[in-house]
């Protein structure tokens, strides 16, 4: 496991970029092609599919809004149906934090080692799409 950590500056409130993050309607913006299902309640499950009907499906662990959202990876989604992985503490939390500028967005990843290098790659430009579309 590793800890992987990801900041932009945001010039945007926290409510803009909360709703960037987690909203039907700007999710698929910034995850092209990408689409979700669930609430984000705690204690919920959250699937995240691409356009094959793949994907992965997740727990919501802690939902502060406008301030932390925080997600456990359970298992794969291979065509539409659900795969348990097993894996012990594979974590994703978004923290916003107001500031003079806006908001400073932030991402703590608990990673497998096998997905460090996805995660270095793919974090830089969802944040600078997420960054986009908050400041429009």
């Amino acid at each position: 496991m590793k800890q992987l950590e990801f900041e932009t500056q945001i010039n945007a409130t926290p409510e803009k970029v909360w709703e960037t993050l987690f909203s039907e309607e700007t999710y698929p913006k910034w995850t092209p092609g990408h689409r979700f299902e669930g609430n984000w309640q705690v204690g919920t499950m959250m699937k995240f599919f691409d356009k094959d009907n793949n994907g992965m499906y997740d727990e919501v662990l802690t939902n502060n809004p406008q301030k932390e959202m925080k997600v456990k990876h359970l298992g794969w989604i291979y065509d539409g149906e659900i795969s348990p992985q097993g894996w012990e503490d594979v974590t994703v939390s978004y923290l916003l934090e107001p500031n003079e500028n806006g908001t400073t967005l932030k991402s703590k990843v608990n990673s497998l080692d096998e997905f460090v290098d996805f995660y270095n790659g793919y974090f830089p430009s969802i944040f600078q799409k997420i960054k986009e579309i908050s400041e429009e």
